[in-house]
């Protein structure tokens, strides 16, 4: 019996097993033709059917437990998009794929550690690895105040908190985020909110417009920090129940209950 040049193709090929680009394992378990393979990952015990052969060989076949970002984050086999079709006509990142890969970027990526220190201890929970369980997290929690806008914050709900996980994570609008964003290279030797002018500490906090508020001088760093420490907190408290109705309860509590210290 003769066999055909593709019959033969389709034996050969059965079997061969590659690296995808990301370093996956991949293995033909059916071929049907140049244009419809079933690829097989053993490490992820994933199926992939409809492919190219020629992307195949290339290693063009996507897994979606691939850790593409920073080495721990992977997309997973849910339905929740990374991309959508702009006005443009071409493909643009989610708004809550965008958040992700920013959380894990902030964490794993030594690029952007160096030149943002303080993040260098902070990790993300590994459930948040899988952007899936995340993109879900984001969906049930995700509002928007007055087109400003939003952040995903960690260390307001706990403070000083250096892990990302639902139960520290809140979306938090700029003004109130702005509230408690800390300039460490700026601050110099003294507490938050203070400084030395010509033999005396000065206590400044912003106010609501963003405006700078000498709060007085003191005769030494701890009086002055004092000062600006209960107008911060006031301060904070005000925003809190201006924000009351727009924002979640225990953001909303957080802020209430917030202590500034020198060491902040």
């Amino acid at each position: 019996m003769t066999i055909s040049v593709e019959e033969h193709t389709t034996h050969k090929r059965v079997g061969e097993t590659r690296l995808n680009n990301h370093g996956s394992k991949m293995t033909i378990i059916e071929y049907k033709g140049r244009k419809d393979i079933t690829i097989y990952f053993p490490d992820s015990n994933y199926t992939s059917i409809n492919k190219s052969y020629s992307n195949f060989a290339k290693g063009n076949i996507r897994n979606p437990y691939d850790k593409i970002i920073c080495g721990v984050g992977y997309l997973d086999e849910g339905n929740i998009p990374t991309s959508f079709l702009s006005k443009r006509g071409k493909y643009e990142s989610t708004r809550t794929y965008g958040v992700w890969q920013n959380m894990l970027k902030r964490c794993y990526n030594p690029t952007y550690q160096n030149e943002h220190p303080t993040h260098k201890e902070c990790t993300v929970c590994e459930e948040w690895y899988n952007f899936q369980t995340f993109a879900k997290w984001y969906n049930e929690n995700y509002y928007e105040i007055d087109e400003q806008r939003m952040n995903l914050d960690k260390d307001i709900l706990i403070k000083g908190n250096k892990s990302y996980n639902p139960n520290t994570c809140v979306f938090v609008p700029a003004t109130i985020n702005n509230l408690f964003i800390k300039r460490n290279k700026s601050r110099g030797e003294y507490p938050i909110g203070v400084c030395f002018y010509r033999g005396k500490y000065l206590a400044f906090c912003n106010n609501k417009t963003g405006i700078q508020v000498s709060l007085g001088s003191f005769e030494n760093s701890h009086l002055a920090f004092n000062s600006y420490k209960n107008y911060k907190e006031n301060y904070i408290k005000e925003i809190a129940n201006m924000y009351k109705s727009k924002i979640p309860l225990n953001l909303y509590e957080a802020m209430l209950n917030y202590k500034v210290e020198e060491s902040d």
